[in-house]
């Protein structure tokens, strides 16, 4: 499943903005943007286009372990839309410190131009704990 992303220039200013990324580049009419933009896609995904409600993750377990932006070439500017497709990548377990097992899931999400080129991809990892966080 895939969905179309647009980089619109107002957006990416914004997403400069409030960030702190003060680099001219961000702010012209043909801005690119900044790595981190990228993440802004969830707002534009529907949940039929998720593939993370499929793996059965406890949300009151799971942390956002991390994000990893790569760019394959130019950086996507404004006025492009990018097609985004997303899927899950490795998962694997792991025994944690303090007992419980740990499951750690990655989710792809791959984001083509127009001619359907892979221009970046950002790697996002969820760890599932075995137990409820104490106190809850």
């Amino acid at each position: 499943m895939s969905f179309e992303f647009p980089l619109e220039r107002g957006k990416i200013r914004e997403f400069a903005r409030a960030t702190h990324a003060g680099h001219p580049a961000y702010r012209s009419d043909d801005a690119v943007i900044p790595p981190t933009f990228l993440a802004a896609r969830a707002f534009w995904k529907t949940d039929d286009e998720d593939p993370v409600p499929g793996l059965g993750l406890d949300r009151g377990r799971t942390l956002h372990a991390g994000e990893e932006f790569r760019f394959h070439g130019r950086v996507p500017r404004a006025g492009e839309t990018l097609r985004v497709s997303t899927r899950i990548g490795e998962e694997w377990h792991k025994e944690g410190r303090r007992g419980g097992a740990l499951r750690f899931v990655t989710v792809v999400t791959e984001y083509r131009d127009a001619d359907g080129e892979l221009v970046a991809e950002s790697i996002a990892t969820a760890v599932e704990t075995a137990k409820p966080p104490e106190g809850t």
